[in-house]
């Protein structure tokens, strides 16, 4: 595997854009619905392709 094919993490900020959504809905997605996400000290880091299958599977659902 090269670099690359290496996906980067995203930050909270570009998480909320991609969706379009706020920071304390992605902050209850997290805690409520097993949003994937990574908390590293104090910050929250994504995948966009855990993302983007999470919520095609239905884990933003109301």
């Amino acid at each position: 595997m090269s670099d690359n094919d290496i996906e980067r993490w995203y930050s909270m900020n570009e998480i909320c854009e991609h969706l379009g959504i706020k920071r304390d809905t992605v902050l209850k997605w997290i805690l409520n619905k097993n949003m994937p996400a990574i908390k590293i000290g104090k910050l929250w880091k994504f995948k966009i392709s855990e993302i983007d299958e999470w919520v095609n599977n239905g884990g933003a659902a109301e």
